[in-house]
C-alpha cells in the first residue's frame, strides 16, 4: 500500500494520542515500514533519527538482534497466560533481578501494563496500607507543579501540569500540590550545581502543616520531563526521603522515564544513595518493544496485606496482561544486555557529546539554559534572554523546530518552546553530533538568529 493511501486511511479512521488531530492536515503522520538502530525508516524508505527513542521507550536502538531472539523464543513456549495462580520463569526471573539492581530494601514486585497504571497501583497500595495499619485518616497524596505521572483518573490527580489536567480537574481526586524546582529560573537565585535545594521549603511547609493526612508523596526523581525536562539536584530526593521518614509517610518515585540508565546510573534514585517505598518502572523495561510495568515496595508494605482471607487484606487490583510473559522475557534480556554488555559504563562517552556542545546553544541569543543530565538534554528557547521569558505557547516555536528538523531526518518532538534529546544508550556518537548539528541549525532559523 503507498503513502498516499495510508495516510487517507489513517486520516479517516485513526486517532492518535496527545495531538491536535486539525494538525495533520498540514503535517500528515509518517507512515513508518521498519527501524534500525538509531533510524527509523518510512514507507517510502526515507531515515529518521530517533532523538526521542520514541517517546522514550527504546533502550538499545530499533530491531536490536537480542531483543528479536528472546522475543522469538518466548513465542515458541507462550504468549500469555493469566497470572493470577499461574506463574512463569521469566516473570519469576525478572522480579528477581529487579530486587537485585534497584534501591535497598525493594524486595517485592508487582506488574502491571504501563507507567500510568504503575501509578495508580501504587497509590493504592500507599492509601490501602495506612487503612489497614491504623492511620485510615492519611488518604491524600502530595505531588509537584508541572509533575506528570499519566493521564488515568488517579495518575492526573498527582499531575501538576494543567494542559493534561485542566478539562478533567471535576474528576480528580483532591490532594496537595508544591511549588517543585525549576533550577532554570530559581526564585533564590542559585545554580543546581551547588545549591542545597532551598526549593525543598515549599514541600517541608505544606508537610509540616498537613502530615497527618498525607499517605504519599509522588515525585519524578530529578528529572520533571513533560515539564521540559527540569532537572534539579539530588541534595531535593536526600531532604524527601528523611521529612518522609520523619513523618510516617511514603515516598512514591515515578523513575518511568528516567530509571534504566536515562541519568547515567541504573535509577535516579542512585544519584541520591536514597531507596524510595515504592518505585514505578515502565517505558525502557523492555526495550521499546512491549508495553509493562512494574511497581516495586518494600516488605514492610507487602506485608500489611498478608493475612487469612477472612481479613479481606489482600491487594484486589489486576489487569488482564498483568506479567505477560513476552514482555517479562524481553525485560530479563535487557538486563542480561546491560550487563553483557556493559551498557553504563559506555554512556560517559556518549554523554560528554551531548555536554560538549551546550556552550554553543547557550550562545544563541535566544537560547536560555542547555540543560543535562546523563543521556537526557534539553534546549530551551526563550523570547527574552535576560529576564527568560518564554515565548508565547501559541507561537509554537518547538512545532517549527520539529518540523525542520524532520526535513533534515531528525525526530525532535517539542515540549512547548523546549527542544530535548533522549536518545537510545547505544546511540553512536557521530549520530549523537548529527542530531545536536541539526537541532543548533533548526534553533537558529526558527529564533531568527
Amino acid at each position: 500500500m503507498d503513502s498516499g493511501h495510508l495516510r487517507q486511511l489513517d486520516a479517516t479512521h485513526i486517532w492518535h494520542p496527545c495531538t491536535q488531530q486539525k494538525d495533520h492536515e498540514v503535517l500528515p503522520p509518517i507512515p513508518i515500514e521498519r527501524g534500525e538502530g538509531s533510524y527509523l525508516i518510512d514507507i517510502e524508505g526515507r531515515r529518521y533519527i530517533d532523538a526521542v527513542s520514541s517517546w522514550w521507550v527504546n533502550l538499545f536502538g530499533h530491531n536490536h538482534p537480542r531483543l528479536n531472539l528472546a522475543l522469538k523464543a518466548q513465542l515458541g513456549k507462550v504468549a500469555h497466560h493469566i497470572f493470577a495462580g499461574f506463574t512463569h520463569e521469566p516473570g519469576i526471573e525478572l522480579g528477581h533481578r529487579l530486587t537485585k539492581l534497584a534501591p535497598a530494601g525493594l524486595s517485592k514486585v508487582f506488574y502491571t501494563d504501563n507507567g500510568s497504571s504503575a501509578v495508580e497501583a501504587a497509590l493504592k497500595m500507599s492509601f490501602q496500607f495506612w487503612q489497614q495499619s491504623g492511620y485510615p485518616h492519611k488518604t491524600k497524596f502530595l505531588s509537584l507543579t508541572e509533575a506528570y505521572h499519566g493521564e488515568t483518573i488517579g495518575a492526573l490527580s498527582v499531575g501538576g501540569c494543567d494542559l493534561y489536567r485542566r478539562v478533567y480537574k471535576p474528576l480528580l481526586q483532591e490532594g496537595y500540590q508544591v511549588q517543585g524546582p525549576d533550577c532554570y529560573r530559581c526564585p533564590f537565585g542559585l545554580h543546581r550545581d551547588s545549591c542545597q535545594a532551598q526549593c525543598f521549603a515549599h514541600l517541608e511547609q505544606t508537610v509540616q502543616r498537613h502530615h497527618d493526612s498525607i499517605a504519599g508523596i509522588i515525585v519524578e526523581p530529578l528529572i520533571q520531563a513533560a515539564a521540559g525536562m527540569r532537572i534539579y539536584p539530588a541534595v531535593y530526593l536526600k531532604k524527601l526521603r528523611d521529612i518522609c521518614d520523619r513523618y510516617r509517610i511514603h515516598y512514591i518515585a515515578d523513575e518511568i522515564a528516567v530509571g534504566f540508565g536515562r541519568t547515567g546510573k541504573m535509577f535516579a534514585n542512585n544519584h541520591a544513595d536514597v531507596s524510595p517505598d515504592l518505585l514505578c518502572l515502565s517505558k525502557g523495561i523492555t526495550g521499546g518493544y512491549m508495553p509493562l510495568a512494574v511497581v516495586m515496595t518494600t516488605d514492610a508494605i507487602y506485608e500489611a496485606f498478608y493475612g487469612d482471607y477472612q481479613e479481606l487484606k489482600a491487594f484486589l487490583h489486576s489487569h488482564s496482561y498483568t506479567g505477560n510473559p513476552l514482555a517479562c522475557a524481553l525485560a530479563v534480556e535487557v538486563l542480561n544486555i546491560f550487563e553483557q554488555e556493559d551498557i553504563l559504563a559506555t554512556l560517559p562517552e556518549r554523554m560528554q557529546t551531548l555536554s560538549y556542545r551546550a556552550g554553543e546553544f547557550e550562545a544563541l541569543p535566544h537560547v536560555g539554559e542547555f540543560r543535562q543530565l546523563g543521556m537526557v538534554a534539553a534546549v530551551e528557547m526563550v523570547e527574552e534572554k535576560n529576564n527568560k521569558s518564554p515565548y508565547p505557547w501559541q507561537a509554537r516555536m518547538g512545532l517549527e523546530v520539529y518540523r525542520r528538523a524532520l526535513d533534515r531526518g531528525v525526530i525532535l518532538r517539542p515540549l512547548g518552546n523546549i527542544i530535548y534529546f533522549m536518545p537510545p544508550l547505544t546511540t553512536p556518537k557521530g549520530v549523537l553530533d548529527e542530531i545536536l548539528d541539526v537541532a543548533y541549525e533548526c534553533v537558529t532559523e526558527v529564533t531568527g538568529q
